[in-house]
């Protein structure tokens, strides 16, 4: 559970900034003063919402190696290394992208992530524990995935659909509470004033917020259907049964995945509660699973 109060925080915490820089730039008080300019409105909120998505895609690469500790593969030092560099290459190729950079993070658990803000500028890693663990053609299937991500375009995907509901996040909220002003006030007296006035926002925005948040896992988890099929197109389903499989028998070892990368990693245990189930950045495994053995029976 602390994973989904850490990941809604976050994305909570952008809203919040922007909301706060908003009030500080008198935009909120020229609204209220002037009357409701539902587009003008709706370009700060746009502008506002959707400029932290951005820049975190722009950086993702950078933030992604600070904080798992992945180290990019140069020149490869061993057999395994030049293994996983010609591997990747070899399904890029295939899915039609560059090649991404390759790297390897200091994790026990099996996992890997990919990020990077564009497809020919991405960056697929694997954990340590993977490599010692899973099987070559399981890797392999591992990083099938990963390439499938990167081809789908799916780190664009997810920060536009973040930054467009931030937007719209931002912008109920101040209807909200023009709404609550509009109401509470008597010709010139009254209403919510300054303090109430975003003290409403603030609330509705959380409100809105766990709701936009919802939606955006929900694509997340969408996600991870298309890249599972990817992987299965690259490598062979049974290799990506395999490889979902050895990772749902590790789904117990502690987790060393940075919260801020969820969304990308290739696994993230099995969810069982209910708000764990529709805030969760990926389906359970043996659903995942399931869908594959369903889509290679239909072939």
């Amino acid at each position: 559970m602390m994973r989904i109060l850490l990941f809604l925080g976050t994305n909570l915490a952008v809203i919040l900034v922007a909301s706060i820089t908003l009030r500080l730039l008198g935009v909120d008080a020229y609204l209220s003063q002037n009357g409701m300019n539902m587009t003008g409105l709706l370009i700060f909120c746009f502008i506002f919402g959707m400029a932290g998505s951005v820049v975190s895609l722009f950086i993702s690469k950078w933030m992604a190696k600070r904080s798992t500790g992945t180290v990019v593969i140069e020149t490869p030092s061993n057999a395994t290394e030049k293994w996983l560099l010609d591997t990747v290459a070899e399904l890029a190729r295939d899915a039609g992208i560059k090649t991404p950079e390759v790297g390897i993070f200091p994790a026990q658990q099996s996992n890997a992530f990919a990020t990077g803000w564009k497809k020919d500028d991405a960056l697929v890693a694997v954990s340590a524990g993977l490599l010692n663990r899973m099987k070559p053609e399981e890797i392999r299937a591992v990083l099938a995935h990963e390439i499938g991500h990167v081809a789908n375009g799916d780190m664009v995907t997810l920060a536009l659909i973040q930054g467009v509901l931030n937007t719209f996040v931002m912008f109920f909220a101040r209807v909200v509470a023009q709404v609550v002003d509009s109401f509470l006030r008597k010709d010139d007296n009254g209403g919510l004033g300054f303090f109430g006035y975003f003290a409403v926002v603030i609330v509705a925005e959380i409100v809105f917020g766990l709701i936009a948040s919802a939606i955006v896992a929900w694509f997340s988890r969408f996600r991870e259907y298309r890249a599972d099929a990817a992987g299965a197109s690259l490598a062979g389903s049974g290799a990506m049964i395999n490889a979902l499989a050895r990772l749902k028998a590790e789904t117990q070892m502690p987790d060393q995945m940075p919260d801020t990368l969820t969304a990308f990693a290739i696994t993230t245990g099995q969810s069982r509660r209910l708000m764990e189930k529709l805030f969760a950045s990926h389906p359970p495994l043996d659903e995942r699973i399931r869908a594959l053995k369903e889509a290679a029976y239909r072939q």
